[in-house]
């Protein structure tokens, strides 16, 4: 299926962007009134029903929550007091902090220069973090995505960010995938010229076995040994109160949006 989606190339954010809420619910509500129109009244109100609650509950945190925990099997955190016990298992082995770029800003007036979109951040921030704690190098794999405008890939931004923000050059970038398969293939090389044999991987919570898959089919297909170790962001518990998280919101849409768009990507093995 991926090879069939790779045909697609820059098309596939356009197809993504109607198949997931709320332009998908949207059509449907649309599909709704011209039923009614053409004297399917009936019909015509079951579409417009169907979408309006998929409307509201495609923008509910709870149903976000409900997706990943449902069809993602998200893996667990890493937990602060874990962090010295890992540190002396890695002390003997070949390891690497692997940092999965999501997205950048072409240009931040407040800043006068490229910056990275605030979930590349956080995992940057937390990648940089957690390397200081199990004292390993940290890599930055990140493109231009299909969907992005522009010429400075994300890996760059980023290890510009770590350079000169956090005082902690990384070691390695990857710059050249355009998407998850590509991360892996252009990401696998460079580690194994380093005989890395156990990557500590970065990333949001909803995306993290996706991209552990495509890491293991990649050193499969190559021929290498590899152990991944999930380490995901997003795990952190709600302050709002639990009525909230059923009322529609901007973070109930990104959670939902994100959910399944992972999941599609999923099942279609990109």
């Amino acid at each position: 299926m991926n090879d069939l989606l790779a045909g697609v190339g820059t098309w596939k954010p356009v197809l993504a962007a109607l198949l997931l809420p709320p332009v998908s619910l949207l059509l449907l509500l649309l599909a709704g009134f011209l039923l009614r129109l053409a004297q399917r009244p009936v019909s015509g109100l079951a579409l417009i029903v169907t979408a309006l609650f998929g409307l509201w509950f495609s923008h509910c945190t709870a149903t976000g929550e409900w997706l990943e925990q449902r069809f993602l099997q998200p893996a667990l955190p890493l937990t602060a007091e874990s962090l010295p016990g890992l540190r002396r298992e890695l002390a003997g082995n070949r390891a690497a902090v692997l940092v999965l770029g999501a997205g950048r800003e072409l240009y931040a007036p407040e800043y006068g220069e490229a910056m990275l979109d605030d979930a590349s951040l956080r995992r940057l921030h937390y990648g940089l973090w957690l390397a200081r704690r199990i004292e390993q190098p940290v890599m930055v794999s990140g493109g231009i995505r299909l969907a992005d405008r522009g010429e400075r890939p994300t890996a760059e931004i980023a290890e510009r960010m770590a350079r000169q923000d956090y005082g902690r050059p990384l070691r390695w970038i990857e710059a050249q995938s355009r998407d998850m398969r590509g991360m892996a293939r252009n990401t696998l090389p460079v580690l194994a010229r380093q005989q890395i044999g156990t990557i500590v991987l970065v990333t949001d919570r909803a995306q993290m076995r996706r991209a552990r898959r495509a890491l293991e089919d990649a050193a499969e297909i190559a021929g290498l040994t590899i152990t991944v170790l999930p380490a995901p962001l997003g795990n952190a518990q709600s302050s709002r109160q639990h009525l909230l998280d059923w009322l529609p919101s901007a973070e109930g849409y990104v959670r939902v949006h994100t959910a399944l768009y992972e999941l599609g990507a999923w099942w279609t093995g990109s």
